[in-house]
């Protein structure tokens, strides 16, 4: 709860990116791309005008202001330099720091939206992946699919991990999530796909003789796509129960 109201203020303010987990992550990307390129140029070319200012021109007349092996340089404003550089360098890091966690901490916290979006729950095993999907109040709505995860796009998909054998972790790197997936403990996080497409989720913690191959497909489909297929396995488990409880009766 905590976490929740600290990201929705944060969000609320403006100074996160906002979007999916690859836009975030791409933004991110491209603030430490830009701030280094940055720094780096500074330094660089400071270091340059230093090395053209005091180079060796040939003759004695002209090294006079040029340091000596083992002097102390003159001409630095008694630490003035070297606190500016200091102060502004903490500023820099400190703040961009602080800029990456509160992002961070939208991506791992953002607040879910009440009855919006898809609610999944994941378990893991050796050596493959069930999804079950859920109604707003947490139960099984009765579709339930083995190594393949369909989900609309341009939709949050909110998914509790477990597992009921050994330690293992859910992640899909086309759509940056990635969490744990342990027995008798549930970890929740979220994603969203802005994009149609077939991606693939892996297992990241080596579980067994089988882990390279323990994978899933996740589908990102279009919503009435998407619509239709869900209906379709509702209708589908709705006569699978009708057949039981008939020959159940019989």
């Amino acid at each position: 709860m905590i976490l929740d109201a600290i990201a929705a203020s944060i969000l609320q303010s403006g100074i996160v990116p906002e979007g999916t987990r690859v836009q975030v992550f791409q933004e991110i990307y491209w603030v430490f791309l830009g701030l280094g390129t940055l720094v780096g140029a500074v330094v660089i070319g400071y270091m340059l005008y230093n090395g053209y200012k005091y180079r060796y021109q040939g003759g004695e007349d002209k090294d006079e202001d040029r340091p000596k092996l083992g002097e102390i340089p003159t001409g630095g404003g008694k630490g003035k330099k070297l606190f500016t550089s200091l102060t502004l360098s903490a500023i820099i890091v400190i703040s961009l720091i602080a800029w990456t966690y509160g992002t961070l901490l939208y991506v791992e916290a953002a607040p879910e939206q009440p009855d919006a979006g898809v609610d999944v729950h994941v378990e893991g095993y050796q050596f493959g992946w069930d999804f079950t999907y859920l109604n707003n109040a947490g139960n099984s709505t009765g579709v339930e699919t083995t190594g393949t995860l369909r989900v609309p796009v341009d939709t949050r998909v909110n998914i509790e991990v477990t597992s009921r054998d050994v330690s293992h972790n859910f992640g899909i790197p086309g759509l940056k999530v990635k969490t744990d997936a342990l027995p008798g403990y549930t970890t929740k996080t979220w994603f969203e796909a802005s994009q149609t497409g077939n991606y693939t989720a892996n297992c990241y913690e080596l579980c067994g003789q089988g882990h390279s191959y323990m994978e899933a497909t996740v589908v990102a489909m279009e919503q009435d796509e998407y619509e239709d297929w869900y209906a379709s396995q509702q209708n589908q488990t709705s006569t699978q129960n009708s057949s039981t409880v008939a020959a159940g009766g019989a």
